[in-house]
């Protein structure tokens, strides 16, 4: 490192180098002193048709290599604000039991929360998230700005109250997410039942649909958002499929006729000042997306919510 002491740090040595971990920040199973753990959940067993998120989170890391330290457009470097570290997967040792699943999912995250550390994770299927909310929501129902092509608060499907298309009306009938202070973005798409989503406008939950996100702009969408949300501890969840299919087609449900990444971006960081308490990016399904772009995608909306993630939690410090 004598010719570059810049290489010291292993960010910043040529991207090609090293082992894959989210953002190249460092592999460590130990949690303590850690603000941020930047976590895979290769599971997606409550898919309903494609199957393929499983493999989300190994091709997240890969591709997060592109990454770099600093926020360009708001200048917010995460890595001085917070100590931030991979530390692994929530892997399902029984996968094939989907309750036994998601309590295994829930038991890697209750471990982060305990441990005082603010979980940023990738997916998997959105089925994951109702297990996050039950680590970390159980002392006070959380709020949440979430971005997607569907509400994902539907009902029983194939015998099963538990898949992707269901989190979060079992996270709100459970306690942990307050319907009143969460909004979901960019709803869109051919249904079966019109009333599928029903239960989102009938709980209190703010919908855009994607027709009223293109006619009112997104920066009047978001600063709704922030109202809804208000000052009260926020979650991130964002869907891949919640943008157009053009962006992301590694998807299990694309619609078309989303928001474009450069949207997503910024809507991500008009959140900054939010009391956040963590986020995720689920949905990448690398099999259907050869090219990398839908993990590169995913890598750079990780990057995005661990940008105002980690300025919340310094603020917290």
């Amino acid at each position: 490192m004598r010719d570059y002491p810049e290489f010291e740090n292993p960010q910043q040595r040529p991207r090609y180098t090293g082992l894959p971990t989210f953002m190249r920040t460092p592999y460590r199973e130990d949690l303590e002193g850690l603000d941020i753990a930047l976590v895979g959940i290769p599971f997606d067993g409550g898919v309903t048709n494609r199957t393929g998120a499983r493999h989300g989170p190994r091709e997240i890391r890969n591709q997060s290599s592109l990454m770099r330290m600093i926020n360009q457009a708001t200048g917010i470097n995460p890595y001085e604000l917070c100590s931030i570290a991979d530390v692994g997967d929530a892997w399902v040792q029984k996968p094939f039991e989907l309750t036994g699943a998601l309590q295994e999912i829930e038991d890697f995250f209750q471990m982060v929360h305990q441990s005082g550390t603010v979980p940023v994770s990738a997916g998997g299927d959105h089925s994951v998230t109702l297990p996050i909310f039950r680590a970390i929501a159980k002392d006070r129902p959380l709020g949440m700005v979430h971005f997607d092509a569907h509400c994902d608060t539907g009902d029983d499907y194939l015998g099963s109250k538990f898949h992707h298309g269901a989190p979060f009306r079992r996270a709100v009938e459970e306690g942990l997410l307050d319907p009143q202070r969460t909004i979901q973005i960019g709803i869109r798409g051919p249904l079966n039942d019109p009333d599928v989503w029903k239960f989102s406008e009938d709980s209190g939950m703010r919908v855009v649909s994607i027709e009223e996100f293109y006619d009112s702009g997104w920066r009047a969408v978001m600063a709704e958002a922030r109202k809804v949300v208000g000052e009260g501890p926020t979650y991130i969840s964002f869907d891949v499929d919640g943008l157009d299919p053009v962006y992301a087609p590694g998807t299990g449900t694309p619609e078309v006729g989303g928001f474009t990444t450069h949207e997503a971006q910024q809507m991500i960081r008009s959140l900054r000042g939010l009391q956040l308490f963590g986020g995720d990016v689920v949905e990448v399904a690398p099999p259907f997306d050869p090219s990398g772009t839908t993990a590169l995608v995913g890598a750079s909306i990780m990057f995005e919510i661990l940008c105002v993630v980690s300025e919340s939690v310094a603020s917290r410090k």
